[in-house]
This record gives structure tokens, sequence and C-alpha cells, in this order.
């Protein structure tokens, strides 16, 4: 199969054309600006809706529409401009739309810097706006994965009626990688038979809305949105495992970190230190049973989250380790990169017993 090379944001854009998107509405924020402009160039080229919205804030909410409305919906930003979004996306997973949501993450909190960081963890994982919701996050750690995890996220979108989050750090919206366009499986998506697109021969209009006055049929409906978490919790968790068949010290990354703890783990080998990588690939769904069943193997020491922030998804190591071994945390912030060298360092003092 024949390699190109392509920049990631541009690659994403692409990817999303190539899944099916029919609409992308969105406005322009560094490090996450390549993918508006790819559509602006490629959507209208393909027959497909293309709008720079006046602001975040009208760019999700006519995601909302175009989703309402049974089609495939996209938007991408970056920390800030996702932060504008969390109302809109609360409204999507309320009233069971399926959308894609793109974060191309950068140094905060607030307007912050534009160089790239995790510190959206938090914000993604838990939901963000208000409410008892989730969105299902993907994290891709290199271009290839960031192109068929874009491609896969509107069947996901589809197949549970609910939003998915692309969650990359700017250093993959920004790098240059050689990448092959490959054919991605695709699910078996139900119809949209609950699309407001006009009557089609039902005898009632559909109404769509995640207003519910009554406290019994909000709980009703909050409970209904469980069980749907549940059963993405129980079949979608995804992890990649590198060298733990034998690890004492178990690094934990995703994104551009665990590229870099992976480096990490061959220096800490060539120093005698049995170290492994596990990588989250869904945030959330995390893990945590493949995470606690791997760290409570005796011969696993202790564990070391690294992330670019000042620790987020530690808490989740954490609840998943469930206490069965010491959790340890090394993070840069602000757009600051951990190097291998850091966190070399910290996994030989979490591997002697502290940091």
């Amino acid at each position: 199969m024949k390699k190109e090379l392509w920049k990631g944001n541009e690659a994403i854009a692409e990817a999303a054309i190539r899944a099916g998107c029919d609409c992308f509405f969105g406005y322009p924020i560094t490090p996450q600006n390549e993918i508006p402009e790819y559509m602006a160039l490629r959507m209208p080229q393909e027959g497909r809706v293309f709008v720079q919205s006046e602001s975040e804030v009208a760019a999700i909410n006519m995601v909302y529409g175009a989703a309402a409305s049974g089609k495939r919906a996209m938007t991408s930003s970056s920390s800030p401009g996702v932060s504008l979004k969390q109302e809109g996306i609360s409204y999507l997973a309320a009233t069971n739309l399926p959308a894609v949501i793109v974060n191309v993450m950068r140094g905060g909190p607030g307007l912050g810097s534009i160089q790239p960081s995790q510190a959206d963890y938090y914000q993604a994982t838990r939901g963000g706006g208000n409410g008892d919701y989730r969105t299902v996050v993907l994290a891709p750690c290199n271009i290839q994965e960031a192109v068929d995890l874009t491609q896969e996220a509107f069947d996901l979108a589809d197949a549970y009626r609910t939003p998915v989050v692309l969650l990359a750090d700017g250093m993959i919206g920004q790098m240059m990688e050689p990448i092959v366009w490959r054919d991605i499986p695709k699910r078996e998506c139900p119809p949209k038979d609950w699309a407001a697109s006009g009557r089609n021969g039902r005898d009632k209009n559909v109404f769509l809305t995640s207003l519910l006055i009554e406290a019994a049929d909000c709980e009703a409906h909050n409970l209904e949105l469980e069980k749907k978490y549940r059963a993405i919790a129980e079949k979608e968790a995804r992890w990649q495992e590198r060298e733990t068949e034998d690890c004492e010290i178990l690094i934990v990354a995703y994104g551009t970190p665990s590229r870099i703890a992976m480096s990490a783990v061959e220096q800490l080998r060539e120093k005698g230190i049995k170290a492994g990588l596990f990588r989250p690939i869904t945030l959330w769904p995390f893990p945590e049973q493949a995470l606690r069943q791997l760290a409570q193997q005796e011969r696993v020491k202790s564990v070391l989250t690294v992330e670019m922030s000042l620790g987020q998804m530690v808490d989740d190591v954490r609840l998943a380790v469930n206490g069965a071994k010491p959790v340890y945390f090394e993070g840069r912030s602000g757009g600051s990169i951990p190097t291998v060298k850091e966190i070399v360092d910290a996994a030989e003092r979490a591997w002697k017993g502290g940091l």
C-alpha cells in the first residue's frame, strides 16, 4: 500500500471526508486551523456543506441542527474554543444526537499558549458541560491512528447516537508523517428514523429536545442515557500494551507522551530496569479493568503516569489501580513536553519506591 506524507490536521480533515462527513462547521483557532482551512477547500468540491461560523458557540449549534436532520456533522477547535462549545455538546448528548468533535489541545488555562498540551482531559472525559452525560473520547498517538480513529468516530457516533471526541495534542495536529489510506471496517449502524428530516411517510412529526420539565421525566431520561454509557463502557474500551509481559515498572501515557515514554522504556531496559508501557486509546471509556489486572501482577512494583499536564489522567489511573500498587506522576504543562530523560529519571525513582 502506498504511503503518503500528510500533516496531522489536514489528514484528520481528509479522513472525515472519506468517512462521509456531510457538514463541517468551525471557527479558526491555533493549532487546529488547518482543519477548517482544508475543509473550506474540499467540502465544496465534494458537494458538501462547509460554514465558517461567526463563533464557536454558533458552530456547535449548527452541528446540533445538522445532526438532528440525520446528517454526519463535525466541528473542530482547540482548547478555549472547545470550552465555548460545551453547552452545545451537552445538548447533543442529551438529545441522543451523533456528532464528531475534534479538539487539538493547546496549553492553558485561559488563552494559555499555542503549544501542545493534554490539559483538556478532565473536560473531555467528564462531559465538560452541565448534567450527567459522557462522550466517547478517542486519543491517537500518531497521524495514522488519528486518520483511522477519525473515520471510525463517525460510525461510533451513529451506532450509539452520541457525540464522539477526537482528543489530540497540538503536536499531532502540526507534525507530518507518512500514512496509508486504508479501508476501515464499517459498523452496522441503525437507520436514522429518529431524524427530523420531514415526515417521510410517518404519521406525525419528529420532535427532538433536551428539555424535560418534570423531574421524574428528566431522571428517567438520564437513566436511559446511563444504560447506553454502560454498554459503551463494556464494548468500546481500547488500549495498547508494549513490553508489559515481564515489566516491573509500568508507565501509563497517551498521545504524544506515549511515544516519548516508549523511548524511555527502551532506555530503562538497557539499564536493566524492566519497564513497560500501557497506552489508553479510549480515554472514555477508560480501560480500567485491563490496567487493574496488569497492575495487580506481583512483578509490578509501581506505576508511573506521564502527561502533558499537571496531572489529570493520573486520577483515572489511581482509580483503576485501586491501591494495589503506588502510582506516581511525571508531567509538564502549559505547552511543554516531557523529555525521554525526565521520564527515565522519574521511572527510576518510582522503581526504587518513591519520587
